[in-house]
């Protein structure tokens, strides 16, 4: 995350001082002993998980013994005990993110002139004019050109100060406003609680200090002195000091490099896709229909079973359907075992480029394609590759019946071997026939493909009365397949993404010829222009469009004609 989280101390002698902070580093830490980490120092936002180990540097990040000319903070002799963390010369804590190799650093100021600056305003703001009623909780402040800046106030108990009590802060500074304005609920819970861990450990202190040498009776029997003597007494004293804890801030570096990687994490951003694309909203059209279907079906179970004389419970459990033929109203089915075609371009390798040409045009174009084989898995596998190719809303199978089906039915359709295919079906051109048989020794596939199912034991005989001819230029979408499938160069999972992107591009051309033709209602003469600029003027591709048009869901087809009446329905009225 890009952002740093600093520990701030309002000193009464030296005003508003930052006392310890963290930031983040992608890049290795500089070896020089006073460089800066440069514009490296800030760091993106991060995501995963953290593996941290703590250690210290090789060198000091903030000013050291060797660097106070260089440094951008304090000199030495403008800081006290109460506006000093780290001894001179302390080289800071470090813990390495093996995840992302990320590096968080913690030292007493920034290194970095700029980021010096940055978190100087900050906390001088933070614990001056920005303040929240009460002077202690939360706030939020800042700008673009310096950052803006999550402080949460907060006192801890002393007793030898002035009131009891001395005022810190901890800050968080981001140039992202948004991003940080997001992450206020879990900034402050987190800060909220190392806040409570001080209190808490201030409070032991100065209860023990109270116990032993109360301070308010003292003081109240003291005769008055100036307030500049008083000022000058003991009003220096360390954190460490009023916690009495000497691993105060190596324990303040752990829970700031955790709630930056955290913050990182826990908010990440996502791709907004926009409407949701006709596949999604055909798939939400059938599961509702599904829906609606099986409550029906409930609700006619109930009215049955009120009405159902003594002893016909025995009687209906004789009754349950094993038709395989009930598959055939469900497009949502799923193979019993492995598919035996794996791809596209697995299934382009058995039957051959140019029995798979013929196939693949007859699926595009919505012709009725029949699998025989006496291996229905067989017949599942074929029917799940094929149906890719088309919208959802096109896809109409019967898995694997015992008669035959009508094109209007299904125009993926599985039979058995002794099902006869009538004859003008045979002879039509808007059908193709596959018929696997089992393969002869001598014509056995040979075995360079990616087969776990012994495909060579299968001979594949595809016809139809129409053959595509090998020089025919078919549908431009099935000669972008067909490079897709031949380019070594691509993976399956590339192929099914281009597969995805051209049946978009070909979905957004059937949406406006729809809206042009069926809504508007164009000339002929009009369409044929608007055709040639989609680039789909070739017969074919004009067949394509028309075909999937059937695939377009309700819900856009309703919204579509919505449109189109109301401004027709509001003009009597006016």
């Amino acid at each position: 995350m890009n952002a740093i989280v600093a520990l701030c101390h309002f000193c009464e002698l030296h005003g508003p001082r930052t006392l310890f902070c963290t930031e983040v580093l992608h890049a290795p830490l500089p070896k020089g002993a006073g460089a800066g980490p440069g514009p490296g120092a800030q760091a993106e936002e991060e995501e995963g998980g953290i593996q941290m180990s703590g250690g210290t540097c090789t060198h000091s990040p903030a000013d050291g013994a060797g660097a106070e000319s260089s440094s951008p903070g304090p000199k030495k002799s403008d800081m006290c005990e109460g506006c000093r963390s780290l001894a001179a010369g302390h080289p800071g804590y470090i813990s390495h993110d093996k995840e992302t190799s990320i590096k968080y650093v913690s030292h007493q100021h920034p290194s970095h002139p700029q980021l010096f600056s940055i978190v100087r305003q900050a906390c001088v703001r933070s614990l001056s004019c920005e303040v929240c009623p009460g002077r202690e909780g939360p706030i939020f402040f800042g700008d673009e050109q310096h950052g803006f800046v999550f402080s949460h106030t907060f006192f801890i108990k002393d007793s030898l100060a002035r009131g009891f009590q001395r005022w810190y802060s901890i800050i968080t500074i981001m140039m992202d406003r948004i991003y940080l304005i997001n992450s206020w609920p879990f900034l402050l819970g987190k800060i909220r609680g190392i806040i409570d861990e001080l209190q808490g450990k201030a409070l032991k202190v100065f209860e023990a200090e109270q116990f032993g040498c109360p301070q308010r009776a003292q003081r109240m029997n003291t005769a008055f002195t100036p307030f500049l003597h008083q000022r000058n007494g003991n009003a220096a004293r360390s954190l460490t000091s009023l916690t009495s804890d000497d691993n105060l801030w190596a324990c303040l570096h752990t829970s700031f490099a955790w709630l930056l990687k955290a913050c990182g994490s826990r908010l990440t951003e996502k791709l907004l896709e926009g409407a949701p694309t006709e596949d999604t909203l055909v798939q939400m059209e059938k599961l509702a229909d599904l829906e609606e279907e099986s409550e029906s079906w409930d609700n006619s179970e109930a009215e049955e079973g009120r009405a159902r004389p003594e002893g016909a419970e025995g009687r209906e459990l004789t009754k349950c359907p094993t038709d395989s033929s009930l598959l055939s109203d469900c497009d949502h089915w799923q193979p019993r075992k492995l598919s035996v075609f794996k791809s596209l371009r697995h299934m382009r390798q058995v039957l051959g480029a140019q029995a798979f040409r013929m196939l693949a045009w007859h699926v595009l174009m919505g012709n009725q394609v029949i699998w025989k084989s006496r291996d229905p898995d067989l017949v599942l596998s074929a029917f799940e590759v094929l149906r890719t190719m088309l919208p959802v809303g096109c896809v109409r199978i019967t898995p694997y019946s015992g008669q035959y089906e009508e094109a209007y039915r299904c125009n993926f359709l599985g039979l058995s071997p002794r099902v006869q295919i009538p004859a003008h079906v045979l002879s039509s051109e808007f059908a193709v026939v596959v018929e696997v048989h089992a393969a002869a020794r001598s014509s056995l596939h040979p075995a360079g493909c990616e087969d776990d199912q012994s495909l060579s034991k299968y001979e594949f005989t595809v016809t139809s009365g129409s053959p595509v001819a090998a020089d025919r230029v078919g549908p431009t979408i099935l000669n972008k397949i067909e490079a897709a499938l031949t380019n070594q160069n691509l993976s399956v999972d590339v192929v099914d993404q281009c597969l995805i992107c051209l049946k978009e591009e070909w979905m957004n051309k059937v949406k406006v010829l729809f809206k042009f033709t069926k809504v508007d209602s164009r000339p002929k003469e009009d369409t044929q222009k608007l055709l040639s600029i989609l680039g789909a003027s070739e017969e074919d591709n004009v067949k394509l469009l028309k075909f999937w048009m059937t695939g377009l869901s309700k819900t856009y087809k309703s919204h579509l004609m919505s449109t189109v009446r109301s401004p027709t329905a509001s003009e009597p009225r006016n």
